[in-house]
């Protein structure tokens, strides 16, 4: 993996590629756009991504983040975060007399068009998944008939189909690609007929992500993963870490929330970072290792990653006057959508 010579007993190994994947970076400029191009508030549903430092960062800016549609007042502008949603939330934003931005992810949006087919093909579908998790919610909200969620390997024993010739599995886009193969080889084992989806759902960021972890975690006696605690890719990777051989991982914000005690014994660090994290908060952690004397830092080089999406769609229309429009063609009220039902986002 390419080494410099260390000049010290101390060194860093830094994971590459590591941070923001491309339908992060979409997401969050497509939030800063929003707000330039039209002023705030401009609403989200849920966290754009799963990152503290970037939630709090748009906030700053203007952006309101809210958990339910029904809280966007009529007449503004809702953004749907990079996770995806179910399509009742679309429902409830044009019930609402809301303009929305789609800031899904494409990957995720590729699960979710899967999903319409392969209900439409009446097939029982199995997403692997973590329960609760908003990509998952909104995946399963596209064919609720047809999907049920497997968590993880020990949740196949209760697993029934109405016919074993027409089933498929379908994942979450961010979990470890060890443990979503076990839990496949668990379904194909009570299920042989079970056939897979056209490409791999697990998206590229997380599975090299993963793999530079793997690289590195022999070696590190203690790998410290920046990111947030809702993350599920960025959890991913302090468990891939231990499964490495890394005798410490943690999951970390911020570089302050280091404890020094874990540097005891250490002669390398591995330093990565979840696909929802900027750079900036790597290079705290970086500076703050450095002085503790870990200032030689090594590259461990997974994969090369070119990836780039488009931004939304609808920030090339005005969609503030849309939005009025709205308003005015339900006599200036939203009102219908605070008795609705919004459960099922």
């Amino acid at each position: 993996m390419g080494r410099m010579t260390a000049s010290s007993g101390r060194r860093v190994l830094l994971a590459a590629p590591r941070g923001y994947c491309a339908g992060v970076d979409r997401a969050v400029i497509a939030v800063e756009k929003a707000l330039e191009q039209y002023g705030a508030p401009v609403y989200v549903r849920h966290e754009i991504v799963h990152n503290k430092y970037v939630v709090q960062t748009l906030e700053k800016k203007g952006a309101i983040f809210v958990e339910q549609t029904e809280e966007v007042p009529p007449g503004n502008i809702v953004m749907f975060s990079a996770h995806g949603v179910a399509p009742v939330v679309h429902d409830e934003a044009e019930r609402g007399s809301l303009a929305t931005i789609d800031a899904t992810c494409p990957l995720v949006t590729k699960v979710h068009k899967e999903a319409v087919r392969f209900a439409g093909e009446d097939y029982d579908i199995l997403l692997i998944g973590h329960e609760g998790h908003e990509e998952v919610i909104g995946t399963s909200g596209e064919a609720p008939d047809h999907i049920q969620l497997v968590d993880g390997p020990g949740d196949v024993a209760k697993v029934e189909v109405r016919d074993p010739s027409k089933v498929v599995w379908l994942s979450q886009t961010t979990l470890s690609v060890d443990e979503t193969m076990e839990t496949v080889d668990a379904l194909k084992d009570k299920f042989p007929q079970l056939i897979s989806p056209p490409s791999d759902d697990i998206c590229y960021a997380t599975q090299n992500r993963q793999l530079a972890v793997k690289q590195m975690g022999a070696e590190a006696e203690l790998v410290i993963v920046v990111g947030s605690r809702n993350s599920s890719n960025s959890k991913r990777l302090v468990e891939v870490a231990k499964l490495a051989g890394s005798r410490q991982a943690y999951l970390v914000d911020f570089a302050h929330e280091i404890d020094e005690t874990w540097l005891d014994g250490v002669s390398t660090v591995g330093v990565t970072s979840g696909a929802s994290v900027p750079e900036v908060l790597v290079e705290e952690v970086l500076e703050w290792l450095a002085g503790r004397g870990y200032a030689d830092v090594e590259l461990v080089k997974a994969a090369e990653e070119s990836i780039t999406f488009s931004l939304p769609k609808e920030l090339r229309r005005d969609l503030r006057a849309e939005a009025a429009a709205l308003v005015a063609q339900r006599g200036g009220s939203g009102a219908d959508l605070a008795g609705a039902d919004a459960t099922g986002a």
